[in-house]
């Protein structure tokens, strides 16, 4: 075959490569399932294919226990006001929410949200709490944004019943800070302990499980407190970061970047289509990020993103044990991730 033959050979199988991926993309979608409540979620935990919990505002949880089909919706008594940020659950009886705002509140229930007891209450105002995470039912993390130059950080280690400062908090740079945007600027995975911070840095701060933390920047947009990284997720062998500026969110340009080893960010050379506030691993080298101007997907590691949804949502989470993958937004919307 003659060079010209070859050459337009490739073309031919390139185009048609790109025009496969492109479709098997648009056939992944996200359903709605919920929406028109009068509240705005950001805290959603996915236990498993068949149970799943959502936080709010107006102290507003809500329970499936059949993947989404059905809600069980409670304001929590006593906590009409708080905006539970964020949730962390076990079970379809067990979970723990966490309060923005003041004062800064960690409560949890046993019965599946009939009754809840405040397990960590401070009234002091420079508090506020951005995310909570858990690496196993009995031991998990609570990051507020810093004060006095170091990120606020609490411990529990026996399943959040009781709640301590944690020995060794992160630096924190001036102008620097956490976003409470969806729960997932503190991550418990991989075997490490992730921060995404925003503000006048846009860094992640990791912890081995030593003395020492690990500072690195992101090359995400960060001279505003709009501005900087919103959320970390961990992959099979890489992370990706996500961010930009919300309020300014049609912005497309420095939105996601991709942790390829500990100290090298690339930016992804097709980004998410806006501002994104949540990034979740699916499987292998595929992402699900979501955001106020729409959801995108990755099957590269971050590389290139395809928008898959214009819908507003806060948060996306997949399963702890299955496939289920949930979005939780405002106006009390909730979706599904349709692979």
């Amino acid at each position: 075959m003659d060079q010209g033959k070859m050459r337009k050979l490739y073309y031919y199988t390139c185009a048609l490569l790109l025009c496969l991926t492109a479709s098997q993309l648009k056939a992944q979608h996200i359903e709605t399932l919920q929406q028109g409540k009068p509240a705005s979620f950001r805290g959603l935990s996915v236990v498993n294919d068949n149970t799943a919990w959502v936080s709010g505002s107006k102290g507003t949880i809500a329970l499936t226990s059949d993947g989404g089909k059905t809600w069980d919706w409670k304001q929590v008594k006593g906590f009409e006001k708080s905006d539970f940020r964020d949730i962390e659950a076990f079970s379809d009886k067990e979970a723990i929410i966490m309060s923005s705002g003041t004062p800064a509140l960690i409560l949890k229930t046993t019965d599946g949200g009939n009754n809840w007891q405040v397990k960590y209450n401070n009234a002091d105002t420079a508090y506020f709490f951005d995310a909570m995470d858990f690496d196993s039912p009995k031991h998990g993390l609570v990051l507020g944004d810093p004060i006095n130059n170091k990120f606020v950080l609490m411990e529990t280690n026996d399943g959040g019943e009781t709640w301590a400062p944690f020995k060794n908090p992160p630096d924190a740079l001036t102008g620097e800070a956490a976003f409470a945007a969806s729960g997932t600027c503190l991550r418990i995975s991989c075997g490490l302990t992730y921060i995404t911070t925003g503000g006048n840095a846009a860094r992640l701060l990791t912890y081995h499980g030593k003395k020492a933390w690990d500072y690195r920047n992101v090359p995400l947009p960060h001279s505003k407190p709009s501005q900087g990284g919103f959320s970390f997720a961990c992959g099979s062998d890489r992370g990706v970061m996500v961010g930009g500026d919300y309020a300014k969110d049609i912005r497309t340009d420095s939105v996601s970047a991709t942790q390829l080893t500990r100290s090298v960010f690339v930016l992804a050379e097709k980004g998410p289509a806006g501002f994104q506030s949540c990034v979740e691993y699916i499987s292998e080298k595929t992402f699900l990020s979501t955001g106020t101007p729409g959801s995108n997907l990755t099957t590269d590691g971050g590389k290139t993103w395809i928008k898959i949804d214009d819908n507003s949502y806060n948060v996306c989470r997949k399963a702890k044990k299955g496939n289920l993958v949930l979005l939780a937004g405002d106006k009390g919307r909730i979706g599904i991730f349709k692979p």
